[in-house]
C-alpha cells in the first residue's frame, strides 16, 4: 500500500528558514540549463546529448582501423614493432576521449549568481522619511585592464557586473569567465576551465585522424609492392582503407583547421567571441603579452579552482533588512512585510474575536475589514458597545449607514452579535458612556 509521505515545510521567506531543505544541494537547485551526473560530479551543458555522435565518430573509425589494417600490419614489422602501430592506435583514442569528457564534464568558469542586485553606487542610508533620488544601476561599467579602459555590462539574469571577458550563454544560460565559445560537439561551454583541454582535444583529434590515415596508406603500399599492382586495384583490395582515407581526409580539414585557428587565436591572446566581433580590429588588445607569453599564459599556467561546490548545501539566505521606499530605490523584498498594512487585503471576519481582546482594540490587515471599506479596525471597545446597543434600542440616527449595502461589504448580523457579546461588562457595570460613531468612509 502506498503511504502518502507528510507535507514537507516549506522555508520561510522572511525569516530565512530553511527547514525542509537542509539536505538540499547546489546542483539540484541549480537555476542554470546544465545537467549534472553522479551527483554533482560531472557538468554538461543541456545538449550533452550530442557528445555520444562525438564519441562515435571518433570510436568507430579507430575501430575500423584495428581490425582491417593495424592487424594486418602487425607481422610486417620486426622487433614486435607491428604490435605498437595498433597499441597507439587504442592508446590515443582513450586519450582522446578523457580530454573530451574533462572539456564537457567540468565547470568551464562558471560565475555563481548573486540573489539580490547590487547596491547602486553612492547609495547610503539616509535618516527616516528623507526622500532618495531616483537610483539605477547603470547597464554599463568601465574598468581599467592594463592601462586600456575596458567596458563591462551588467547581467539580468545573473545579477552581477561581469568581468572583464567574461560573457553569458544563452544556451546554458550562465555567465562563464573567459567566455569562448559553446561547442555543439563537446555539449559544453567552452571558457577559462576547459579551455586547455578542449585545445588539447581538437590537436589530438587531429594527430589521430593522421595516424590513421598515414598507416592506411602504409597498408596501401604493402599490398601494391607484396602483389605488384597498382594503386588502384590495391584499393579494390582493402575497402576499409578506401573509407578510412576519404573519412580521415575530410576530418583533418575540420580539427585541422580548428587547431590552427586556435593556435593565432592562442598568439594574439583572443578568445573566439571576441575574434568574431572583431573587437581588435581597431584598437589595442590589452590582453596581448606577446607570442611567447601569450603561449605560456593559456598553455602553462594552471587551471584556477572553480567558484562552484555543486554537491554543498544550499545555503541559508539572512532575511533583507527593511529599506525606506523614496525616490524610487525599491527592496526586493518589498510588500513582504509582516504587518502588510497596505496590501488592501479584505478580513477574514472568523478571526475578528481574538484581536478584539488586545488592549489597544486594532485589526490587523489579516483580521479586520481595510479601513478604505468602512470596518472596524480602528473602533475602540466602546464605540462597539454604542453600536451594539443604538441597534438595539433603534435610537441610532445613522443606522441606515451601518446596515446597509455599500457595494463592497455588508454588515452581517453574526459580527453585530459578536459586537453585542463584547459590550456585555459595560451595561452590567452600569457605568458605559454611550458615544456616537463618525460615520463611515465610503
Amino acid at each position: 500500500m502506498h503511504v502518502v509521505p507528510p507535507p514537507t515545510k516549506r522555508p520561510d521567506p522572511l525569516s530565512g528558514s530553511t527547514n525542509g531543505s537542509d539536505d538540499l544541494r547546489i546542483y539540484q537547485n541549480w537555476k542554470g540549463s546544465n545537467k549534472f551526473f553522479l551527483q554533482g560530479r560531472f557538468i554538461f551543458g543541456p545538449d550533452v546529448r550530442s557528445l555520444a555522435l562525438t564519441i562515435f565518430l571518433i570510436v568507430a573509425p579507430v575501430a575500423v582501423f584495428c581490425v582491417f589494417v593495424a592487424r594486418k600490419l602487425v607481422d610486417d614489422f620486426s622487433h614486435h614493432w607491428g604490435i605498437s602501430i595498433m597499441v597507439i592506435a587504442v592508446v590515443f583514442t582513450f586519450y582522446d576521449l578523457i580530454l573530451l569528457l574533462l572539456t564537457s564534464g567540468r565547470d568551464p568558469g562558471i560565475i555563481p549568481r548573486n540573489a539580490h542586485p547590487p547596491e547602486p553606487e553612492g547609495h547610503e542610508g539616509n535618516a527616516e522619511g528623507a526622500q532618495t533620488p531616483q537610483l539605477r544601476l547603470p547597464r554599463i561599467k568601465e574598468v581599467d585592464v592594463n592601462g586600456i579602459t575596458v567596458k563591462i555590462k551588467y547581467c539580468d539574469t545573473c545579477m552581477l557586473y561581469r568581468p572583464p571577458r567574461c560573457s553569458h550563454c544563452s544556451i546554458c544560460n550562465n555567465c562563464v569567465e573567459r567566455f569562448d565559445h559553446h561547442c555543439p560537439w563537446v555539449g559544453q561551454c567552452i571558457g577559462l576551465r576547459n579551455y586547455w583541454f578542449f585545445f588539447m582535444f581538437v590537436f589530438s583529434t587531429t594527430l589521430l585522424c593522421i595516424y590513421v590515415f598515414g598507416f592506411c596508406w602504409v597498408y596501401i603500399k604493402r599490398i601494391m609492392d607484396y602483389e605488384e599492382t597498382s594503386v588502384w586495384k590495391a584499393l579494390i583490395k582493402t575497402p576499409a582503407s578506401i573509407v578510412l582515407v576519404v573519412y580521415t581526409f575530410i576530418s583533418v580539414w575540420f580539427v585541422g583547421g580548428l587547431t590552427a585557428f586556435h593556435l593565432y587565436l592562442i598568439s594574439t591572446n583572443q578568445t573566439t567571441y571576441e575574434n568574431f566581433r572583431y573587437r581588435y580590429d581597431r584598437r589595442a588588445n590589452p590582453y596581448n603579452k606577446g607570442v611567447i607569453q601569450n603561449f605560456k599564459e593559456i598553455l602553462c599556467s594552471p587551471t584556477p579552482p572553480s567558484k562552484n561546490n555543486f554537491r554543498a548545501k544550499v545555503p541559508t539566505e539572512p532575511a533583507l533588512p527593511a529599506r525606506t521606499v523614496g525616490g524610487g530605490f525599491v527592496s526586493p523584498n518589498m510588500g513582504k512585510a509582516a504587518d502588510e498594512i497596505e496590501t488592501g487585503r479584505k478580513a477574514v471576519w472568523g478571526d475578528v474575536g481574538p484581536v478584539l481582546d488586545h488592549h489597544e482594540g486594532r485589526l490587523s490587515d489579516n483580521d479586520g475589514l481595510n479601513s478604505k471599506d468602512g470596518g472596524l479596525g480602528e473602533m475602540s471597545p466602546e464605540i462597539r458597545t454604542t453600536v451594539d446597543e443604538g441597534d438595539r434600542a433603534g435610537i441610532h440616527p445613522r443606522r441606515s449607514s451601518w446596515g446597509r449595502k455599500s457595494g463592497s461589504w455588508e454588515m452581517s448580523p453574526e459580527v453585530l452579535a459578536l459586537a453585542s457579546r463584547m459590550g456585555e461588562p459595560n451595561r452590567t457595570g452600569g457605568s458605559s458612556s454611550i458615544s456616537r460613531p463618525s460615520e463611515p468612509k465610503l
